[in-house]
């Protein structure tokens, strides 16, 4: 710990929480929690008096600046959307089971982790038409060798949210469709879960889900558009849900309770995908040019 005292220490490991293994720049939220944990493990440090002081708030130090917009490019349009899941349903032996999966992305706004959380008890949802979805855990894959359960996924509250709180998502006609469709095919697995694999009515396999996805994308797609960020991973469909909530003109506060964010935070992550009637404004810029 003594080490840290070091700016030249401090400033490598600072900047070392900024990158995920794979080399890449994490997300700003992810390392702001990453280090507001070793602001506190230097805090207790302090407090042993193995270090003299908090040498973190004097270090000249800025995070390397990221991303934090969803690209345009990556966002599905409703037509796209549904080739694709036609294109997953085609896939075997996996993907009839999970085009309903994919639908509460796009159609919920899920995240992964949320939807293959789902059991009977999430559901409000009547035989057709609209209904509910009552979300109250999270289970982000994380491999069985990082978990405490030593399976490949933990059951944790929602995302930004306290244990036991919950988040109301309006189902659409369709979802209930697909929703509806899938428990007459498949059932429910062990404890009412909706989402399971094909052996032994275990957990979704991440792997089966990221499988099936880019073979729908290469069966719908032209090799171009395979080649470009459009809907490249099923996250991507939840980027498109809550675009086109707003640009459907939603209310960003009810956009916002539906995905589970804040305002502030959709609106700095969608202000890309927000149509601001650019063609209107560039075909006022062309008469003022006079053409």
């Amino acid at each position: 710990m003594s080490a840290l005292a070091d700016p030249e220490v401090l400033r490598g490991l600072l900047s070392g929480l900024t990158l995920r293994l794979d080399g890449r720049h994490a997300a700003p939220s992810v390392v702001s929690r990453k280090r507001k944990i070793l602001n506190a493990a230097v805090e207790y440090a302090v407090e042993r008096k193995l270090l003299s002081g908090n040498p973190i708030p004097a270090l000249k130090w800025t995070a390397p600046k990221s991303v934090t917009t969803v690209d345009r490019r990556s966002v599905a349009n409703p037509v796209q959307v549904r080739t694709l899941l036609d294109a997953v349903r085609n896939q075997q032996p996996s993907g009839p089971r999970l085009v309903a999966f994919f639908g509460c992305l796009y159609f919920a706004a899920m995240r992964p982790e949320e939807a293959v959380g789902l059991a009977k008890a999430n559901l409000a949802l009547p035989a057709s038409g609209s209904g509910e979805f009552h979300l109250d855990v999270a289970e982000p894959h994380a491999d069985k060798a990082w978990t405490d359960s030593g399976a490949n996924r933990d059951r944790r509250q929602l995302k930004q949210r306290a244990v036991g709180e919950t988040r109301t998502v309006p189902c659409p006609p369709e979802l209930t469709e697909l929703i509806t469709s899938h428990v007459e095919q498949f059932g429910y697995g062990p404890g009412g879960r909706l989402f399971v694999g094909e052996r032994n009515g275990a957990e979704l396999p991440k792997l089966t889900i990221v499988r099936a996805w880019k073979r729908a994308r290469e069966a719908a797609f032209t090799p171009e558009v395979v080649a470009s960020p459009l809907a490249r991973t099923p996250y991507d469909l939840r980027h498109a849900a809550v675009s086109t909530w707003l640009n459907g003109g939603v209310p960003p506060t009810d956009v916002a309770e539906w995905a589970g964010q804040s305002v502030e935070i959709l609106l700095r992550i969608y202000a890309k995908c927000l149509d601001r009637g650019t063609q209107v404004l560039r075909q006022r810029v062309e008469a003022a040019l006079g053409h």
